[in-house]
């Protein structure tokens, strides 16, 4: 087997709560919070509360779904729930510079395994760390298919990872987890997204249920291939395995620390093609009823996000003149403005068959360092302005502020808490290194719960 991977999981065995510096720290409990608070929003969509129903139906004991009722599950089912709530409003957080979006897929598991092994807030949150630093520090080593979406992927086998450290396994055992979660890679693509089709999300779930089942897998004996990471990145889901450079500053460059949050509740790709497209009716003065037509271009990837006529709520997060005639309508791309009531709303319709989004094949020479884009905005009284953007607010050029990140934190958990309780929960979280184990959060979810 590659050393790579022997050291990653060296790393992860060793690793303490104290060897993670400070700043560190601080950040993975933002991570941790806007994480929480995108999986208590997602729990309220329909496909997620009904595929908890079914669960519940059979329901073991020994881990919370997140949900309404937070009733207790097997921690696998748990994980998966958890993980697919998190995925379904597309306003979990990414990496910078690599396609994954981790928290979202590795946390639900981590909780689980922390919640049934009475796991202290410390481990959970070192477990968070690492199990992040393995999805990215693979993910960048990953060559992608043109039409992978990155669910499933890397993450999947960082969250592998996250588990075993937990189960407190030494290097071995957590690269045998990890090599045994490799045979459970997914293959979702893009074309999921743009279709509507909400399976995608899935992937997240898949991941927590794989921080269970890998290592208890390894712990019953199971045994994996020793390269089966390798060959699953460079042959299976991937085009390529590149592991050049995947330990370069490895315990110094944190890659928790070098991820964007996300504000608006809709693929990335999409970014620089809203705020140019904001930016040019800030110049005009203009609302949704001045626009004769808007006029968007971009890179190739993005430039398949330009439905008129999204299927659902999930499609709309994926079409540009969905999210656009939002933005130019409620004046912002946040949760509310892909619900499956506001897709279907007929001012919505209207406008959005005004607005197009192309392909510009010059926009692709410096992808995907930058992600650029240009809008035209036409007005029924013939004024036009252009405006255009290659680095849009939450990349790494321009983050966003830790104050616009809890303000979301505290929008997305009071659909499902009270303001008292998205206060406490918030509190709690910056002292969640203290806990001495998840039921310190979980008792707070209980007793704040929105009737």
């Amino acid at each position: 087997m590659a050393q790579e991977i022997e050291t990653l999981a060296g790393f992860v065995a060793r690793t303490r709560w104290n060897d993670v510096p400070e700043s560190v720290q601080r950040h993975a409990k933002l991570v941790f919070l806007d994480t929480l608070g995108v999986i208590l929003a997602g729990s309220k969509q329909p496909e997620v509360q009904k595929l908890q129903e079914k669960f519940q139906a059979t329901a073991g004991r020994g881990a919370t779904v997140l949900a309404r009722g937070l009733e207790q599950n097997d921690p696998r089912s748990a994980a998966l729930l958890n993980g697919t709530a998190g995925r379904s409003i597309e306003l979990c957080e990414g990496h910078r510079f690599v396609s994954c979006q981790a928290a979202v897929q590795v946390l639900p598991g981590i909780l689980a395994t922390g919640e049934f092994l009475r796991r202290n807030g410390s481990e959970m949150l070192t477990a968070l760390v690492l199990a992040y630093e393995v999805s990215i520090r693979l993910g960048a080593a990953l060559r992608q298919r043109a039409l992978a979406h990155q669910n499933g992927q890397t993450a999947l086998v960082g969250a592998a990872a996250g588990g075993a450290y937990l189960r407190q396994f030494d290097a071995a055992r957590i690269s045998r987890s990890m090599r045994i979660a490799a045979t459970f890679m997914l293959t979702p693509s893009y074309t999921n997204a743009v279709a509507g089709a909400t399976t995608l999300n899935a992937a997240g779930g898949m991941c927590g249920m794989a921080a269970i089942l890998a290592p208890e897998m390894a712990e019953a004996g199971f045994l994996a291939q020793d390269d089966a990471i390798e060959e699953a990145l460079a042959h299976l889901v991937g085009d390529g395995y590149e592991p050049a450079g995947m330990l370069d500053e490895l315990g110094e460059r944190w890659e928790i620390t070098r991820n964007s949050f996300r504000l608006r509740a809709c693929c990335n790709p999409m970014y620089a093609s809203l705020e140019a497209f904001e930016e040019a009716l800030a110049d005009l003065g203009a609302g949704a009823g001045d626009i004769e037509r808007v006029e968007g271009y971009t890179y190739r990837f993005a430039s398949a996000m330009n439905s008129q006529n999204p299927r659902n709520g999930f499609a709309s997060k994926y079409s540009f003149p969905h999210a656009a005639a939002a933005i130019a309508l409620r004046g912002n791309a946040g949760y509310g403005s892909f619900t499956e009531e506001f897709v279907a709303d007929p001012a919505v319709i209207e406008l959005r068959r005004r607005i197009t989004l192309s392909h510009d094949p010059a926009l692709d020479a410096n992808f995907p360092r930058i992600k650029p884009a240009r809008v035209t905005v036409t007005l029924k009284d013939g004024r036009q302005t252009t405006r255009s953007c290659d680095s849009p607010r939450g990349d790494f050029q321009r983050p966003y502020e830790e104050s616009e990140i809890r303000e979301k934190f505290r929008e997305l958990a009071g659909l499902v808490l009270t303001e008292e309780g998205v206060a406490e929960v918030e509190n709690a979280v910056q002292d969640a290194e203290n806990w001495k184990d998840f039921k310190v959060l979980t008792d707070l979810l209980r007793r704040h719960q929105r009737a």
